[in-house]
């Protein structure tokens, strides 16, 4: 299959294969490790929640961010817009592209896609695809496959042997279940095989990289030990635009950074959630479509020094 690869897929390949890297066997008792320290950082602020609180991927980095534009989005209703339906539709078609058995055009998936999700009835996101008119369906439909033709351009088939999954879902229960963490991998290959690590976890992105695009994986990378019992073997972020990749291999030191950054947010959202302490602002580009920024003293603009340098 490698001789009719094209370089850009080649590489992809030998990125997730990476065969001359070792796979140390790690402790039996790390997932409950993490779990212990995780709880007991948490348990009493999760102690004062009367119903189930859920944070996401999304949640630690806003509350990260600024406090003030967390608690402003979480108080929010979800509303689909464009651009999160292009982000769900891709991802169905590219699900799509892996599993049929047949090597559909890219255009054909996205139809697909839309035809699946629009005949899922009393969904949010039925609701919002079938209230579109035909140029902002033309306009979606569009965007998406530009996005699945680069995917499908730019990556080799994956094997069965690699038990792609896509979609994922990851979630781990602290706390007697008060506290909820979960959220959706991309695109997951392989599995451990005892207490060695064999698993990569991807994610898809279009536009420029981010650091928060690795502080999400490493989310992911922590409640997949939790699940698991052991630690996937490396996390990536693969940039359809530029056609790169963002690896990093997951060991102590990236578990230990994924649960520091993931108890402090949840403890900040917990306070706030509880009435603790008042929110702080804090600005950033966020400010940009934050619903505070016509009242917020500390919103950034464009004109001002950039909050992020």
């Amino acid at each position: 299959m490698a001789d009719a690869l094209s370089p850009a897929q080649a590489e992809v390949l030998a990125l997730l294969r990476q065969r001359h890297r070792p796979r140390p066997e790690v402790e039996v008792t790390l997932a409950a490790g993490l779990r212990q320290r995780m709880e007991s950082a948490l348990a009493a602020l999760a102690a004062g929640l009367v119903t189930p609180l859920f944070i996401g991927k999304s949640h630690l980095t806003q509350v990260h961010a600024c406090e003030a534009h967390h608690q402003a989005l979480r108080a929010q209703p979800f509303a689909w817009s464009m651009a999160t339906a292009r982000g769900s539709v891709a991802h169905r078609a590219i699900e799509l592209s892996l599993h049929r058995r047949d090597r559909a055009a890219p255009l054909v998936l996205v139809d697909d896609a839309l035809n699946r999700l629009e005949d899922d009835p009393g969904t949010s996101l039925a609701d919002f695809l079938t209230g579109l008119d035909e140029g902002a369906r033309a306009e979606l439909r569009s965007e998406v496959n530009d996005l699945v033709a680069k995917f499908c351009e730019l990556w080799p088939p994956l094997a069965r042997q690699w038990a792609p999954r896509t979609e994922s879902r990851v979630r781990a229960e602290l706390c007697d279940d008060r506290l909820q963490l979960g959220g959706t991998i991309d695109l997951a290959l392989g599995a451990a095989s005892g207490m060695t690590p064999g698993s990569v976890l991807v994610e898809l992105k279009s536009g420029a990289s981010s650091s928060v695009h690795l502080d999400d994986l490493r989310f992911y990378a922590l409640l997949e030990t939790l699940r698991v019992g052991v630690p996937p073997l490396r996390v990536a972020c693969y940039y359809l635009d530029s056609g790169t990749f963002t690896v990093e291999e997951v060991d102590a030191d990236v578990l230990d950074a994924a649960l520091l950054r993931t108890v402090g947010g949840a403890q900040r959202i917990l306070e706030l959630a509880l009435g603790l302490r008042t929110a702080s602002a804090t600005p950033s580009r966020a400010c940009s479509w934050c619903p505070l920024r016509c009242a917020c003293p500390s919103v950034w603009t464009a004109g001002g020094d950039d909050p992020e340098r």
